[in-house]
């Protein structure tokens, strides 16, 4: 089993009672389920998020952490949180990745698989 190997899964969910459609406001909520399979304890130290709407119009959101935390995962370990985001078109879509530092010291980039955000009855 690799040293540094973080398996990322997401959900996403269209949020209608925070969404205005006739103003272009689309709500999405996601939870990502990030799994430590390495040997080792590692740091989720950032985040590069891409943000892509229906009309291809792209956000790059990148920081420290994540939801104000930046948690040790120890092998075998899960951890999870929620976020929202917000579109200006009933679909999009969100990929990126997430830096973490493990515990000897090296850092590693794990890619965040793309995503659908789509309000209901859009996707056929």
């Amino acid at each position: 089993m690799a040293t540094n190997s973080m398996h990322v899964y997401v959900t996403s969910e269209h949020k209608p009672n925070k969404s205005i459609p006739s103003k272009g406001i689309y709500v999405f909520s996601y939870t990502v389920h990030i799994t430590n399979n390495g040997t080792q304890s590692a740091q989720l130290i950032s985040r590069h998020w891409i943000i892509a709407d229906a009309m291809q119009t792209i956000r790059k959101v990148s920081g420290l952490g994540v939801v104000g935390k930046q948690p040790l995962i120890a092998p075998g370990g899960t951890f999870q949180y929620s976020s929202n985001c917000q579109l200006d078109t009933a679909v999009g879509s969100m990929r990126g990745s997430y830096v973490f530092a493990s515990e000897d010291g090296k850092v590693f980039e794990v890619p965040i698989p793309e995503f659908v955000l789509a309000a209901p009855q859009t996707l056929h």
